[in-house]
């Protein structure tokens, strides 16, 4: 049985979690989010708990049952509280800025890098380059804050790129003139 998948998802005021035909979908104050249901587990909803049941012992079964228990739990926390990641672009001339529904971020290159916003979204750009990426999806923001920095990649000589907030870039030593 699975250390993470025998916890119960408690379910908070205001969030409403229904089930039906291997889907779970969870409402709540910031939107609403499906998920399909692996047929190696099964989901139920009691005491303003949900608990994320294995049919069996297998492996594949074991796995399923971590993976939707923190799935669910992760959309419970995306509709009360939502997710939210930081880019710094970092470099001489790097800047960004959100026009309408598209992200412009002038990265060195010869033309600029114009990445369209997805719906569910919402990105903000401060005075110091740092790009502010939320939204009720875990998936979602984290798959296009990897977007947007896999543009331009930190570099480890002079620390120029696109890094999350958290991030640390180890610094390498440039070459030095041998005479």
């Amino acid at each position: 049985m699975s250390k993470i998948g025998k916890l119960p998802v408690a379910i908070p005021a205001g969030v409403t979690i229904t089930t039906k035909d291997g889907t779970v979908t969870v409402k709540g104050p910031k939107g609403e989010l499906s998920q399909s249901v692996n047929e190696l587990v099964s989901v139920e909803i009691k005491d303003g708990e949900l608990s994320v049941k294995a049919k069996d012992e297998s492996k594949a079964s074991n796995a399923a049952h971590g993976l939707y228990r923190v799935l669910i739990q992760n959309m419970v926390t995306g509709v009360t509280t939502g997710f939210s990641k930081t880019l710094v672009v970092t470099g001489v001339g790097y800047r960004a800025e959100v026009q309408g529904k598209n992200l412009v971020m002038n990265l060195g290159y010869s033309s600029d890098f114009i990445a369209i916003i997805p719906e569910g979204l919402t990105v903000a750009v401060d005075a110091q380059n740092k790009i502010t990426i939320s939204g009720i999806s875990k998936q979602l923001v984290g798959e296009f804050s990897a977007q947007i920095r896999k543009l331009r990649m930190p570099e480890p000589y002079k620390g120029k790129g696109i890094r999350y907030d958290t991030e640390t870039i180890r610094r390498k030593v440039g070459k030095t003139g041998v005479k």
